[in-house]
């Protein structure tokens, strides 16, 4: 069954396109969002070396993440759109970006100088991926493109308050993801998405499938980078990106 088809059957029971793409997609999904290293933070066992090289890249992410929403938030259609996209960038550069940047210093680390050269291949990649992206396709493509990052990260934080970690460090990131405001603004997000796509032909309607699931093939890529630590010394991340 073609992406087309698939959504005209979801939508004909009242599925709204935003978790349909979630849904052809599920598996990738799901990885993303029960990876072991979001297992490790909900029971607070995660090293802390781990998540401070976690943060020393999603540093360097958010900040291209920020600029992504931007050139969304410029191809808003109406006055609704720029200010659900305008709530999407103030939570990233005036609460997640401070926060992380906080976390950072908790867990004795310094932020890059240079972020675009402190950027292993995988966070290069993937902001690369979103800017492209955002840039040169249309508004409700771009949002495909960074929703999976704020949609898995409210999924995660939800399942992980059920329970929170007895690190305060742990417990704090899950109470970030967790509160009622951000789950409202995921909800915004997503419903954006779904008014944007009301009349959506095929052909659009496989880009976007194709934008959202690369973009959370990039959530599990970069948990897994993270995961794996800190890469040896000597590592030019841009340089090696820039072979492949």
């Amino acid at each position: 069954m073609t992406v087309d088809a698939q959504v005209r059957t979801t939508a004909a029971r009242g599925v709204p396109l935003s978790a349909t793409l979630k849904e052809l997609g599920r598996s990738t999904w799901e990885t993303a969002v029960t990876h072991p290293m979001v297992g490790e933070i909900g029971t607070g066992v995660l090293p802390h070396r781990t998540f401070r090289f976690y943060f020393e890249q999603n540093v360097c992410y958010l900040e291209d993440y920020a600029r992504a929403i931007a050139l969304v938030l410029a191809k808003a259609p109406d006055r609704d759109a720029l200010g659900i996209l305008s709530r999407f960038l103030e939570q990233i550069v005036a609460n997640e970006i401070p926060a992380n940047l906080d976390f950072l210093d908790r867990l004795g680390g310094v932020p890059h100088a240079n972020p675009m050269a402190a950027m292993t291949p995988t966070t290069y990649a993937y902001t690369r991926h979103i800017l492209q992206i955002c840039e040169h396709e249309h508004a409700a493509a771009g949002l495909a493109a960074i929703l999976p990052c704020q949609w898995s990260y409210g999924e995660i934080g939800l399942r992980l308050a059920t329970s929170m970690p007895d690190d305060a460090i742990y417990a704090a990131w899950v109470a970030m993801f967790s509160e009622p405001g951000y789950d409202d603004l995921v909800a915004a997000s997503t419903g954006l998405l779904d008014r944007l796509t009301d009349d959506a032909g095929p052909d659009e309607l496989a880009l976007l499938s194709v934008v959202f699931n690369r973009s959370t093939s990039y959530e599990v890529a970069f948990w897994d980078m993270a995961y794996r630590g800190a890469p040896e010394a000597g590592h030019h991340a841009v340089r090696s990106e820039g072979k492949q």
